[in-house]
């Protein structure tokens, strides 16, 4: 998560286009939260942990359809070339915009749920917001000093890679602490890292392969153990599966491919930008794991939002090939080359999905 915050890159595009971006990332979110949660509303007896409450329980599903898998985005935007048209900027800042957005989402879930009381949820969320406030101000300048002598040296020695691991370490420590889980503290710190080249570099290549030969690996296996699948043999199950991946494409395929027609692009544009802005990759597995560690949510959901996140990220690359055939696609990278220097999106390269394929799961 500390990667996936680091490749946002929230300064490469002016003011309209970041609004564009905004747009149709709320275009995204709200439609597929709103569903999201009248579908938890709806199955919430039937798939809630006993403990949980209704409106956590709305929140989290809600939540969990709404999230974008951005490091696959990029990683797919980057492959066909794209990712410094204005297509390709528009789409990822969006998604950065989403993912943001869901993962303050989660800390507030998470913070009512293990507060158990207004007061402490209140404490909790003041702590998470005060923490990103520090982070991406002060913390921001002070890291900025720290990333000048690394691009002076042109490499970034052990002693100060040492620095960067025990602040991003000590970060996660602090949000679990307060009840907002790990992955947030890792996030903001990727945000407020400085985006400059030497930097950005040497953390990619020394912690992508630490991140995809270990991490990841286990992270997939911790999620194939549980993931039960034999409880949507059942048909009980049948319906709430169904209703849960057509409110997940209908909201955010849906939402983003109207939002995206009406700033203006052809209907192949915005159906192209809404399949991958459907996709949920890894991002949702991350999210759906931290609750269940929280009993958030039973194996039947779990095991139904995995589901959700194959059938949507497989999706995606059908649905923009079949929106952007080759012509069209080559006569997008021609705007892209036109356009002026200052003005095209830096395309950030992804990090956990590296390994992950942008045709497959």
């Amino acid at each position: 998560m500390f990667l996936v915050g680091l490749d946002i890159d929230h300064g490469t595009l002016d003011r309209r286009a970041t609004r564009r971006a905004g747009v149709l990332a709320v275009s995204g979110i709200l439609p597929t939260f709103v569903l999201g949660a009248a579908a938890a509303a709806l199955f919430y007896r039937t798939l809630s942990d006993p403990d949980t409450g209704r409106w956590e329980f709305m929140l989290f599903l809600g939540g969990a359809l709404s999230i974008t898998a951005f490091p696959m985005l990029a990683r797919i935007l980057q492959e066909r070339g794209i990712a410094e048209t204005p297509m390709g900027g528009l789409t990822l800042l969006a998604a950065a915009i989403d993912d943001a957005a869901a993962w303050g989402i989660l800390a507030v879930i998470i913070a009512v749920a293990s507060a158990g009381d207004p007061t402490g949820a209140a404490i909790t969320i003041g702590g998470a917001a005060l923490f990103a406030l520090l982070m991406l101000t002060v913390g921001k300048r002070a890291l900025k000093a720290f990333a000048r002598g690394i691009e002076r040296d042109g490499t970034l020695r052990r002693d100060k890679m040492a620095v960067v691991l025990l602040l991003v370490i000590a970060a996660g420590y602090y949000t679990d602490a307060i009840g907002v889980f790990s992955v947030f503290g890792g996030f903001i710190t990727g945000l407020a890292m400085p985006h400059l080249p030497v930097l950005r570099n040497e953390l990619r290549t020394r912690l992508t392969d630490l991140n995809s030969i270990l991490l990841l690996p286990v992270f997939f296996a911790f999620s194939g153990l549980n993931t039960q699948l034999d409880g949507l043999g059942d048909w009980s199950m049948v319906l709430p599966l169904a209703v849960i991946l057509v409110v997940a494409v209908l909201g955010k395929y849906g939402g983003c491919a109207l939002v995206a027609r009406w700033q203006g692009g052809t209907w192949r544009q915005a159906s192209a930008i809404g399949g991958l802005m459907n996709a949920r990759g890894l991002m949702i597995l991350v999210f759906i794991n931290i609750g269940m560690s929280y009993g958030l949510i039973t194996t039947q959901l779990f095991a139904i939002l995995v589901v959700t996140a194959i059938v949507t990220t497989a999706m995606s690359m059908p649905v923009y090939r079949a929106s952007m055939p080759e012509w069209l696609e080559a006569a997008e990278r021609e705007t892209g080359l036109a356009r002026p220097a200052s003005s095209a999106a830096t395309s950030p390269r992804t990090t956990a999905e590296d390994e992950v394929s942008s045709t497959s799961v």
